[in-house]
């Protein structure tokens, strides 16, 4: 038997990188995946392509999550065509780094924007379907630096801190209708984003970490199942940093 046979998870920001690695993992345990991204290109329709090469049904939504409008119009889009809800995954997420000195407020709102205000909207849509089956597992993904701050990356750390916040919440509101809330902390992983940095910036990232590299996107996925899974039935409102023993 399948850990996630007959369910139903809406992944965002699904694409690529790490979103990809969980919607390719959660197929790979017989679920069905409907995911979203600003747009969903070649590329996204190349992932909807490999997703339901895993037998599962599929399909990409272009959608903008920091929309409150948009999620709640792509949610219902998402029941019509699924039936139901049993996972989120808030995973879609930007970068616009800077010291706090020189920080503009466009790259403060764009943050705050598409990594917290996108999970609002998305728990905001999910929870009365999640509600009606009074079962659901809403996954937020958050980062070491939500957890433990980081130089340089004030509006980052701050909407990755935030997302603990909601999980942990949400847990605690909605505990009581079956629903359960988590958090996912991941440290290093190799991913587009981190290619863009040298060998020595890398070589220097792995020393600081206890396993000595960085973690790959699908070795989040694998914590992003046992969440999402009748495995975690009994954890909620939780962090679980996947960080190779950075945060400890």
């Amino acid at each position: 038997m399948k850990l996630l046979e007959g369910k139903t998870a809406i992944v965002t920001g699904a694409a690529r990188g790490i979103g990809k690695a969980i919607a390719m993992r959660f197929a790979a345990e017989g679920c069905n995946i409907a995911f979203t991204d600003l747009v969903i290109d070649e590329n996204g329709k190349a992932t909807e392509q490999e997703i339901e090469a895993l037998g599962v049904k599929a399909k990409g939504y272009a959608s903008n999550a920091a929309s409150f409008e948009a999620t709640h119009q792509v949610v219902e889009e998402i029941v019509k065509d699924f039936g139901r809800i049993d996972i989120l995954v808030n995973n879609a997420g930007i970068t616009k780094d800077g010291l706090m000195m020189r920080m503009t407020e466009q790259q403060w709102d764009a943050v705050i924007n598409v990594n917290l205000k996108s999970a609002f909207n998305f728990v905001h849509a999910c929870t009365p379907v999640m509600m009606k089956q009074k079962s659901g597992s809403i996954i937020n993904m958050s980062s070491v630096v939500g957890v433990s701050g980081n130089a340089g990356q004030t509006n980052y750390s701050a909407s990755k801190a935030g997302m603990i916040g909601l999980a942990k919440s949400i847990a605690k509101e909605l505990g009581s209708r079956g629903i359960r809330a988590n958090a996912i902390a991941p440290g290093f992983i190799e991913t587009e984003m981190t290619h863009a940095l040298t060998e020595e910036q890398r070589a220097k990232w792995a020393e600081a970490i206890p396993l000595r590299r960085g973690g790959s996107p699908d070795e989040v996925a694998k914590v992003c199942v046992f969440l999402a899974s009748d495995l975690s039935s009994y954890v909620s409102g939780q962090v679980i940093n996947v960080c190779g023993g950075m945060n400890t």
